[in-house]
């Protein structure tokens, strides 16, 4: 599976996996196009940003601007939950995963299933709601197919038991961003 996630993901295919309250869409945030496809598939505003979770806080540090040692032990205290910091975006991010901010918003997720996935594919991925813009999102396996069967891969799995998405907190503030 490691090898041919991999692939499909450098290629700019994009995956469909159970996240800890939903199905998520993701692909590979290094690949511009592949982003651009995940954005014009759920119809979502660029300026939204979005998030990238790993299989461990080190996957997600390419992507983060330095932190102190305090900000590093305060953030993966909280990992692995359904807790997504908003954390300075190290200058290289493509606005498209930022929203044209200076901050990106990076998640070590508490379902097992979820960090082995990065971990199998190899990279951090992006993490979005499957689903249209502003429409519920998918719970299961079949409304995935249902929904986005040919358009992405869609990797069989469950969701966790969280009703809500992930919490968002700002990093440097505390500010909680979604409860």
């Amino acid at each position: 599976m490691h090898s041919t996630l991999n692939t499909w993901l450098k290629r700019g295919g994009l995956i469909a996996y159970a996240t800890e309250s939903c199905f998520g869409l993701g692909c590979d945030p290094r690949n511009e196009k592949a982003i651009q496809k995940l954005l014009k598939l759920k119809q979502r505003d660029a300026a939204k940003g979005l998030i990238l979770i790993g299989s461990k806080a080190q996957q997600l540090t390419p992507f983060i601007a330095p932190l102190t040692p305090q900000q590093h032990h305060k953030m993966r205290r909280a990992w692995p939950a359904a807790h997504t910091w908003l954390v300075p975006a190290n200058n290289a991010c493509s606005p498209a995963l930022t929203g044209g901010r200076d901050t990106i918003a990076v998640r070590v997720p508490a379902l097992a299933a979820t960090r082995q996935l990065c971990q199998f594919a190899g990279m951090v991925l992006i993490s979005t709601s499957a689903n249209i813009s502003g429409q519920k999102a998918i719970k299961t396996h079949q409304a995935c197919v249902r929904k986005f069967a040919g358009r992405v891969r869609i990797i069989h799995g469950k969701i966790g038991h969280w009703r809500k998405p992930s919490r968002i907190q700002d990093l440097i503030s505390d500010k909680i961003i979604r409860k």
